[in-house]
């Protein structure tokens, strides 16, 4: 018989998961599975035992938000044979999920678990640590982490957005060199994002075009420091309306970039406190972990082309509206 280490968080998402657990549970044991269950009861344990106890397992699936695949991934990053992982969203705003086309039903994305096929997906590591589908400093960054679960669980999205307008008063820059294929650009920045992933903040289209989950590259985002207020709002409608081409932005594709600052910028990473540094070096490990989805390769690479159309649909109405 198959064997399945079901890792969970019990608190994600207003706990949802313990009205679905039998059905998921029974899904699992149909399909051939022995199950083990483990449930975490703190920071770490979803990494920790995917480490030291996914070689006894055919299947190693994971629920909760984003930082409780963050640390199933982790865990597996240092195997050199991981098995393949399955994710049943539970958390606030499921970015991955959003980007692998999992579904955000618990019981469904169990039923794509045992009817899906792998895809093969580019994990990255800031210095030591890994991220799934985004690193990122500066401005609404510390939200996903200073938000408290009970107000998340509450206001869903609308907690993140409240907690970044508070944010907003007490904006900071920071002047960083960034080097990427024999490239140098230093400036002034209030915010850079390093992603894998077509939503960022259950946002989705904000990370560019040409997003390829597998391609090696990852997308990068630094948008420059306003002087005025008026520039300020220039860039949210950029950012509204999803044109990175903007002035006050910088967007390109690297497979590994180096960042310095004289200071120390805080990072997050998948949506969880990611340390703080002076020097970062940022590194995609392509095809590293094998994730079951519904989706393949050949439906990733045609849904992305569909909205990177719808996009610039958006962005070319909104620039009329604009001269209009």
């Amino acid at each position: 018989m198959k064997k399945l280490l079901f890792i969970y968080n019990p608190h994600a998402g207003k706990g949802k998961i313990k009205n679905s657990l039998s059905d998921i549970i029974e899904i699992f044991v149909k399909a051939g599975y022995e199950v083990t269950i483990y449930a975490t009861q703190k920071r770490d344990d979803a990494k920790n035992i995917a480490r030291e106890r996914h070689q006894d397992f055919d299947l190693v699936v994971c629920s909760g938000g984003d930082g409780t695949l963050n640390e199933v991934t982790s865990g597996l990053m240092v195997s050199p044979h991981a098995p393949m992982i399955g994710y049943l969203p539970a958390g606030t705003t499921n970015d991955f999920a959003s980007s692998m086309g999992i579904p955000k039903n618990m019981v469904k994305a169990a039923e794509a678990v045992v009817n899906g096929s792998p895809f093969a997906y580019d994990i990255g590591s800031l210095n030591d640590r890994y991220f799934t589908y985004v690193a990122g400093f500066g401005v609404f960054t510390n939200v996903s982490y200073e938000t408290p679960q009970t107000t998340k669980n509450l206001l869903g999205r609308t907690a993140y957005i409240l907690e970044g307008i508070k944010s907003l008063p007490s904006v900071t820059s920071y002047h960083v060199t960034v080097s990427f294929d024999d490239q140098v650009i230093e400036d002034d920045f209030i915010y850079g994002m390093v992603t894998n992933a077509n939503s960022v903040g259950g946002f989705k289209g904000i990370t560019g075009k040409d997003v390829g989950l597998d391609d090696g590259k990852f997308e990068v985002t630094l948008i420059k420091n306003p002087k005025n207020i008026v520039e300020l709002q220039h860039i949210v409608n950029a950012l509204l309306a999803r044109d990175l081409s903007d002035k006050f932005i910088y967007s390109f594709h690297a497979s590994n970039l180096d960042i310095s600052c004289e200071e120390e910028i805080s990072w997050t990473i998948d949506g969880e406190y990611g340390g703080t540094y002076t020097k970062m070096h940022l590194q995609n490990h392509q095809r590293a972990l094998s994730y079951i989805t519904t989706n393949t390769v050949e439906q990733h690479e045609i849904e992305q082309k569909e909205s990177t159309n719808l996009l610039e649909e958006k962005i070319e109405e909104s620039k009329a509206e604009g001269n209009s």
